[in-house]
């Protein structure tokens, strides 16, 4: 009996941990945790590379509505920011110089602001100081961070003629030669 008291031990935690983790990982495959930006996760696949970015519309700050699929055949690189975020503030000259040195050769950046985070107001203000020229496109409900599953801003996409994702960062900020360097990749692929 002494022999088997260890063994029933051992077998009852055995059936105890595989229960724990069975648990765990069904917990884990259909909980909902709502996204750090505020908007609740979508039950879609998250945008990746290699795969075909997430159409989506917005309103631009100038008033006019963009709508990522109607940029196939250019270079779209999307940038998700906030006035607020740092990081997204040293980012931003480098974002412009690389627009202005591509525009010509169809890339396009689209700004997209988490409105839902900011006032339309605060985004003018950043757009002047800055002297951005690329589109500045308003997330006011969060729709496409809520679509791209964004859990960190800066976030940027790097998407080919194509409408692939190639390179998705996150976080930043991104310097100039990196950026480029990006840029650079996606228009030698699509020669």
């Amino acid at each position: 009996m002494t022999e088997s008291a260890p063994s029933s031990r051992k077998r009852r935690w055995e059936i105890i941990m595989a229960l724990s983790l069975v648990a765990g990982v069904l917990w884990t495959m259909f909980s909902r945790v709502p996204s750090a930006i505020g908007a609740p996760l979508s039950i879609s696949p998250s945008p990746r590379e290699g795969f075909l970015a997430p159409d989506f519309t917005l309103d631009t700050l100038d008033g006019n509505k963009t709508t990522l699929s109607g940029l196939r055949g250019k270079i779209v690189v999307v940038n998700l920011w906030a006035t607020w975020c740092l990081p997204c503030r040293q980012e931003t000259p480098a974002l412009e110089k690389a627009y202005e040195q591509y525009k010509d050769s169809g890339v396009v950046i689209l700004g997209v602001d988490l409105t839902n985070q900011d006032l339309v107001s605060d985004v003018e203000s950043f757009v002047q100081e800055f002297k951005l020229t690329y589109p500045i496109l308003l997330d006011r409900d969060g729709s496409v961070s809520n679509l791209y599953q964004i859990k960190g801003i800066p976030t940027t996409f790097f998407i080919n003629r194509e409408g692939i994702i190639r390179t998705m960062v996150v976080g930043g900020p991104m310097s100039e030669t990196f950026i480029r360097s990006k840029i650079e990749a996606l228009l030698k692929e699509s020669q």
